[in-house]
């Protein structure tokens, strides 16, 4: 079928003609990515700024030059075509030869530039070094992972779609893909998002490379992370001071962070006293987006894309959501509290006026953020509560 999407025309496999995305053995087009890939070429375009902008983009990557794009894992290639019509000089890669020719044909479709290469991934990262590398795997990309920072020069573009050992909810193939203990809490898609960048940041560490989380989000069935890497030991060694470990009380939803490589957890919850306490890390605790480059990519964000509202409300979103490293969400609090939930914002406005930071959360319609802990939030949000039920 021809798809139509942002400003290149595809051809791709119909989704509803029985083939299985994933299962390996067939080129697959997933129409649901649609708004990861709008979001994709909005920092690709608002990225290229930032380098050409940039005092040190480097006697490698010189600012007056193409930037070269890697799409790892190609498929039909749309992904590949649309970073080629941002300006991107692409290459599409796959392992399977129907893939490639695929992705070739629908570059040629558009008349745009790019070359389309059978390859292993790791074997062409391994072999091949790019400005921006973007892995969109089926599941964990936790196996490409060391070939891509060894293949990356600027920016590393990862999805991840294996939420349930990310989150915790399998616990044990979490812990082995992701070298990690993660937990399946309340904020249980934040703490997937961090679980991944954790990872990546170890990885990158191994090499001397510090990861920097310019533009991250967890939606609907994915986490997505783009990293700016630095190549340079001291860096990567600031970068892992971000790593710690979160502690959290099953009964009252209290929870607190640690930075370190070391957990020293709570004996009993601080604010209740109960003995179910989770903890989870070393995960990713510091920023995951730059606010500023945010900024920039809802500048990039066209009416022409077919998610470009969605896009658009996630960037607004992640542009004011504080940086603490979980979040609540406030009906889960009120029905603990046996109280009546009101408006968010009215919640957060409560909030800010008991001297408190707050802002909402991209993870779903009642998710917020805040400095408060669960008993300031409890005695900020109780008096409007009572208002309400008078």
């Amino acid at each position: 079928m021809r798809v139509s999407e942002g400003d290149v025309d595809v051809e791709a496999p119909d989704p509803r003609d029985g083939s299985s995305e994933g299962a390996g053995d067939a080129v697959f087009f997933n129409p649901e990515m649609e708004l990861n890939r709008d979001l994709t070429v909005a920092v690709l375009r608002a990225y290229e700024s930032r380098v050409d902008g940039s005092a040190n983009v480097g006697a490698e990557s010189p600012a007056d030059r193409t930037l070269s794009y890697l799409d790892a894992m190609t498929a039909t290639g749309v992904r590949a075509a649309r970073a080629a019509e941002a300006g991107y000089d692409v290459t599409a890669a796959d392992v399977d030869p129907e893939a490639v020719e695929l992705a070739r044909e629908n570059l040629a479709l558009n008349d745009l530039p790019g070359e389309a290469v059978e390859s292993d991934a790791n074997v062409l990262m391994h072999s091949e070094r790019f400005d921006v590398v973007d892995l969109d795997p089926f599941g964990t990309p936790m196996p490409f992972a060391d070939a891509a920072v060894a293949g990356t020069r600027k920016l590393l573009c990862v999805t991840a779609t294996d939420t349930a050992p990310l989150c915790g909810a399998h616990f044990d193939s979490g812990v082995r893909t992701y070298d990690t203990v993660p937990r399946n809490t309340d904020f249980h898609r934040e703490m997937g998002l961090r679980v991944l960048i954790g990872a990546l940041s170890r990885v990158a560490a191994r090499r001397d490379v510090a990861v920097e989380p310019i533009c991250s989000h967890a939606t609907r069935h994915y986490a997505r992370t783009y990293l700016e890497l630095t190549h340079k030991a001291t860096a990567a060694d600031k970068a892992l001071q971000w790593l710690g470990f979160v502690h959290h009380c099953e009964d009252c939803l209290y929870r607190e962070h640690e930075f370190g490589r070391i957990a020293h957890p709570p004996e009993d919850c601080p604010n209740c006293g109960s003995a179910r306490s989770s903890t989870a890390g070393p995960i990713w605790l510091g920023p995951i987006v730059d606010r500023e480059f945010v900024d920039a990519v809802a500048d990039e964000v066209t009416p022409n894309m077919g998610e470009w509202k969605r896009v658009s409300r996630l960037l607004d979103t992640l542009a004011v959501e504080l940086d603490t490293p979980t979040h609540y969400d406030q009906h889960r609090l009120c029905k603990q509290w046996g109280a009546p939930a009101n408006k968010l914002e009215t919640f957060l406005d409560d909030l800010r006026d008991a001297g408190y930071e707050a802002s909402p959360a991209h993870y779903g319609g009642t998710c917020f953020k805040t400095d408060a802990d669960v008993s300031e939030i409890r005695e900020a949000a109780e008096p409007a509560a009572a208002s309400d039920r008078e």
